[in-house]
């Protein structure tokens, strides 16, 4: 498998504070890859990194084989780096079907548009049959597979994942990590940040462990899961 996202010694400071310490990370085509820690650990601010929407204080991003820092912030997306942002991020005011339709704003095929879209409907059911309802009136379950629909209008190479599962029901959890696992299936490369730490590593391929700014564990999701410590530390157990 080829690497698709290679992370250099990255840091990222606010201010005088240090939000992350150098890390380093891979995610190879095809592959799941779970970054998991506590509140503070600095998981958002290196995904946020990684689209352009901080900038690094040192270190280097690759993308598909080439350094990010020459992109401008539009360009993420047509590149293929995409993200779900913590919170969702919806349009309140547009229907179900506008907001999907922004995903693909960069695009110019209608008909594989249409094929997309159709493809959307048939993973998430439940916004086919909302697809005129203004998206601020659905719950917040409806909420998040419209935000994972609409990246996925966009075509992603690699596709980030922030807290999908914040604020949701257990229920409705596990609905939106099986749809998660089919779009893994699909062969859509993905890196998630979930606070949910053991269903995060039962849906990853691989995983990273990251504390205070720094990457303290990193191994295949099983071995992760059976680690004692990370099962002390994030797993309840």
């Amino acid at each position: 498998m080829s690497t698709l996202l290679q992370v250099n010694d990255l840091k990222v400071a606010y201010g005088g504070i240090h939000a992350v310490k150098g890390i380093n990370l891979e995610v190879k085509q095809g592959e799941l890859v779970a970054l998991i820690g506590a509140n503070g650990a600095g998981k958002t601010t290196t995904l946020k990194t990684l689209m352009g929407m901080v900038k690094p204080a040192g270190g280097d991003i690759l993308f598909d084989g080439q350094s990010t820092s020459k992109l401008a912030p539009h360009e993420y997306v047509s590149n293929g780096l995409v993200m779900v942002p913590e919170g969702r991020g919806i349009f309140s005011r547009l229907t179900v079907e506008e907001n999907l339709q922004m995903g693909a704003y960069s695009r110019n095929d209608k008909a594989e548009i249409a094929h997309d879209l159709e493809r959307v409907y048939y993973l998430f059911p439940r916004l086919k049959e909302r697809q005129k309802q203004l998206a601020g009136t659905l719950s917040g379950g409806e909420q998040q597979m419209v935000a994972i629909g609409r990246a996925m209008l966009s075509r992603p190479k690699l596709l980030l994942l922030d807290e999908p599962s914040m604020g949701l029901a257990p229920i409705i959890v596990q609905k939106i990590f099986e749809i998660i696992k089919m779009i893994a299936a699909e062969g859509v490369t993905m890196l998630l940040v979930e606070q949910n730490a053991k269903l995060a590593l039962q849906t990853a391929n691989r995983g990273y462990v990251m504390e205070s700014g720094r990457i303290t564990y990193s191994d295949d999701a099983a071995a992760l899961l059976a680690n004692e410590k990370v099962q002390q530390a994030y797993l309840g157990e």
